[in-house]
């Protein structure tokens, strides 16, 4: 175990490229993203699931992981619907509503995911790095 006692944020990922390096840093945290990212998967697709007369799970089936990218300088991993389904074009009516349909039934799934996902997902990420040093 290493001990390392830094108060800033710059301070200690200058510390972790200096004793690390940069690539294998870079591998690390590309790895825990990812995990991370599958984990939350998991929860968003149990919380959309496949109930209901009109549901046919192609959602679910159309939920896929990019990345890890650079958006605005932050490695991020995008959870987005690319699929044969084109289900792109109906989540945010699923998550907000229409005019004629305010409250559809999974209305506010994909923020009730990220709030249950939180924790476990900062586990994930802290186990998938601490695996990686």
């Amino acid at each position: 175990m290493i001990k390392m006692n830094y108060k800033g944020m710059d301070e200690l990922l200058a510390e972790l490229d200096r004793r690390f390096g940069k690539e294998n840093m870079d591998r690390i945290s590309n790895a825990a993203l990812l995990k991370g990212a599958e984990l939350f998967v998991k929860v968003l697709n149990s919380s959309i699931g496949t109930s209901g007369k009109y549901a046919k799970g192609w959602t679910v089936a159309d939920t896929s992981i990019e990345g890890p990218v650079y958006i605005g300088g932050v490695k991020t991993v995008k959870v987005h619907w690319n699929g044969p389904h084109g289900r792109y074009r109906i989540i945010h009516l699923n998550e907000w509503g229409t005019v004629k349909m305010p409250n559809p039934p999974r209305k506010g799934a994909i923020a009730r995911a990220m709030r249950e996902a939180e924790n476990a997902y900062r586990e994930t990420i802290k186990q998938a790095v601490l695996e990686g040093i």
